[in-house]
């Protein structure tokens, strides 16, 4: 039985949420819709291609998800696909958790000052405005409110080491969660960014010296933990329930106090 388990939320019972983001069993994403699975919602996740497909498709079975489709977030087409088959099957959405990140490599792992203008639309497109994509096309399925999440990261609002182009990125993310908490929050639509601390995924895998971090992260955090994916899940689930119904334009750090130092 995994760590996320030992935390459901009563208040998520019978609730239908959409999962964007899984890639693999280390996803950020996959422990969290677990987390929700775990906790009585029925799910809609996706994968990104097919190449990525036989890598979800067990997991999308594992948690018994209703409506499984593929989703590449740049393709406009798919993304209202996903929307038109919740409104079909559900007639209704209570929360959606976006994770989805990506910069092209040689704009990664450059300097800031050197990306390309390509590249820096392209990771803004699919980081960020994403994200807003698809609150456009939720908040006609939120008719009682709902939740919306996406990841960030601490390289949001401090300069990290080698995380680079996705700072500016993640930062721009976190400024469009607090507007869209403004604007959709009269329809009861609550906006929230997560920002996990330095957890081994395939995503953070292309960012030099990540393992140090790690480390760092594990001997000067507050808590001394190493986080993992299911630190991440709980927090989700709370966020998706209706226990967090006061809570709207955060981000919420889960790295065991890591942000707090300098």
């Amino acid at each position: 039985m995994s760590r996320s388990a030992d935390v459901t939320f009563a208040a998520l019972q019978g609730k239908k949420g959409l999962v964007v983001g899984i890639a693999n069993e280390h996803s950020i994403a996959w422990a969290c819709a677990r987390a929700f699975h775990e906790s009585g919602t029925k799910l809609a996740a996706t994968w990104q291609s097919d190449k990525a497909r036989p890598f979800v498709a067990p997991l999308l079975q594992e948690i018994q998800a209703d409506i499984q489709q593929p989703l590449d977030v740049a393709n406009d087409a798919q993304l209202q696909d996903i929307f038109d088959a919740i409104g079909r099957q559900w007639g209704r959405l209570d929360f959606l958790l976006h994770s989805v990140a990506f910069a092209p490599k040689a704009d990664l792992q450059g300097r800031v000052a050197d990306s390309s203008r390509a590249g820096f639309l392209t990771a803004m497109d699919v980081s960020c405005h994403s994200f807003v994509r698809m609150a456009r096309l939720a908040q006609p399925l939120m008719r009682d409110g709902g939740s919306l999440m996406t990841m960030s990261f601490l390289g949001s609002s401090e300069v990290v080491p080698n995380y680079g182009l996705m700072g500016p990125v993640k930062a721009a993310l976190e400024c469009t969660v607090r507007y869209l908490a403004a604007e959709l929050g009269p329809d009861g639509i609550r906006v929230n960014a997560v920002s996990p601390g330095p957890i081994p995924t395939r995503a953070a895998s292309g960012l030099a010296d990540f393992d140090d971090l790690v480390q760092d992260s594990t001997r000067r955090s507050p808590l001394r933990h190493t986080l993992s994916i299911d630190d991440v899940g709980p927090l989700c689930a709370f966020l998706a329930s209706d226990g967090a119904r006061a809570i709207t334009g955060m981000t919420i750090h889960v790295d065991g106090g890591y942000h707090i130092l300098n």
